[in-house]
C-alpha cells in the first residue's frame, strides 16, 4: 500500500525523534521508572495518551487510527490508551456518531494486544444529548452510546467517556435532572458490562464543577463517574468571533463564580478538579504551552496533582495535548516530562 505525502512526513519526523533529542526525553524510562518505582506517587499513577492529542495529525491524514498504538509505545514512551470515537466511527442519522465493524474493532484489539498496551477508555462525542430535552432525542442519545459501550468492552477498556450536554436555554436545575435522566439509562445499561461511564466537563455547564457534582449526586449510580480535565473549564470559549462568544456568554455573565480571560468566562480550573475528585474515574492533564522550565504556562501542575493525589483516585492520568505553538509530538512529550517531574515531586 502507498503511504502519502503528509502521512510520510509525519512518520518520518516522528522516526527522528524517536532516534534522537524525542527519546533522550521520552525513552529514558527504563531507568527513571526503576528508581521510582517505590514512590508512592508513581505507584498510584499511570500516564496513558488521550489520542486528541494527535488529533491534527490523525485528521489531516498523517497518521492513521490503527497507528495509534504504536506510535504511543514506539514514539511517545507511553503504554496505555485513551481512544477517541471521532477517529473510528460510521455515521447513523437517528444514532449519531456509531462504531466502526466488528473487524475493524479486532484489529484495533490485535494491535494494542501485540504491543502490550492497556486500553483505558473511549471518549464518546457526537452521539446526540445524553440530557436533550426532546424524550425521543434524549432516548436515541442513550441507545446511541450502547454501541461504544459494547466495544469498549470489547477491547478491554474500563470506561465510556461522555458529555452531560443538554439545552443551555433550560435553567442549571432542569438540565442537570434531564441529564441525570440520560446518565441514569446508559449506566444501567453500561453496568452488566462491567463499564463505568464517565463525564467529563467540556463545555457548557459541565465545565462547572458544582454543577457537575450535583449531576453526579442525582445518578447514583456506582458505576457513573468523572473525568477531571485541567484545562476544559471554559463554560464560554473566545474562538476569535466576537458576535458567537457574546452569545454564549450571556447565560453566565454577572455569576461571580466565573472570571474572564482570553481564553474566554472560566469556573476557575483548581476549584473545579476539587469538586470533581470525589467522582474520579479517570484524570485528564490537559495541556497547551509551556515555559522555558517546562512547566504548563496556563495550569500549575503540581497544584493540580496535588489535589488528585488528596483524593481516593488510584489510575491513569492521561496526556492530552491541544496546544498550537509546538508540534503535537513535542507537546506530549513535554506533557509526559512535566507529568513525571510532578510525581516525583509529590513523593
Amino acid at each position: 500500500m502507498s503511504v502519502s505525502s503528509p502521512r510520510r512526513q509525519f512518520l518520518k519526523s516522528s522516526t527522528a525523534l524517536m532516534a534522537g533529542s524525542f527519546l533522550s526525553g521520552c525513552g529514558q524510562k527504563e531507568k527513571s521508572e526503576a528508581a521510582a518505582e517505590s514512590k508512592p506517587a508513581e505507584a498510584r499513577f499511570k500516564i496513558s495518551l488521550a489520542q486528541w492529542s494527535l488529533h491534527k495529525a490523525l485528521k489531516g491524514g498523517e497518521l492513521d487510527n490503527l497507528e495509534f498504538p504504536r506510535i504511543t509505545r514506539e514514539v511517545c514512551g507511553i503504554h496505555a490508551l485513551e481512544w477517541v470515537n471521532q477517529f473510528f466511527y460510521e455515521e447513523n442519522d437517528k444514532l449519531g456518531y456509531q462504531p466502526k465493524d466488528q473487524a475493524y474493532l479486532a484489529e484495533m484489539k490485535k494491535r494494542t494486544d501485540d504491543l502490550g498496551m492497556t486500553n483505558v477508555l473511549i471518549m464518546c462525542d457526537r452521539v446526540g444529548n445524553l440530557g436533550d430535552p426532546d424524550e425521543t432525542k434524549r432516548s436515541n442519545a442513550v441507545t446511541g452510546h450502547f454501541a461504544w459501550v459494547e466495544a469498549a468492552k470489547f477491547l478491554g477498556c474500563h470506561a465510556i467517556r461522555v458529555n452531560a450536554a443538554s439545552d443551555r436555554n433550560l435553567s442549571p436545575e432542569q438540565q442537570r435532572d434531564l441529564c441525570v435522566d440520560g446518565l441514569s439509562r446508559l449506566c444501567e445499561f453500561a453496568e452488566p458490562h462491567g463499564l463505568s461511564v464517565i463525564v467529563e466537563n467540556h463545555g457548557g455547564l459541565s465545565s462547572n464543577g458544582a454543577w457537575l457534582s450535583s449531576v453526579m449526586k442525582g445518578v447514583k449510580s456506582p458505576n457513573c463517574g468523572t473525568l477531571p480535565d485541567f484545562g476544559n473549564f471554559y463554560v464560554a470559549k473566545n474562538r476569535g468571533d466576537s458576535d458567537a462568544y457574546a452569545k454564549d456568554k450571556a447565560f453566565y455573565e454577572g455569576d461571580p463564580i466565573y472570571s474572564e480571560n482570553a481564553g474566554g468566562l472560566e469556573y476557575d480550573r483548581y476549584q473545579g478538579v476539587t469538586d470533581l475528585m470525589p467522582y474520579a474515574k479517570g484524570v485528564s492533564a490537559k495541556s497547551h504551552d509551556f515555559n522555558d522550565q517546562g512547566e504548563e504556562s496556563h495550569t500549575d501542575f503540581l497544584h493540580m496533582m496535588k489535589i488528585v493525589s488528596e483524593s481516593e483516585y488510584r489510575g491513569h492520568v492521561g496526556v492530552e495535548y491541544e496546544g498550537n505553538e509546538i508540534g503535537e509530538i513535542e507537546g506530549i512529550r513535554l506533557t509526559k516530562a512535566l507529568l513525571e517531574k510532578t510525581f516525583a515531586a509529590l513523593g
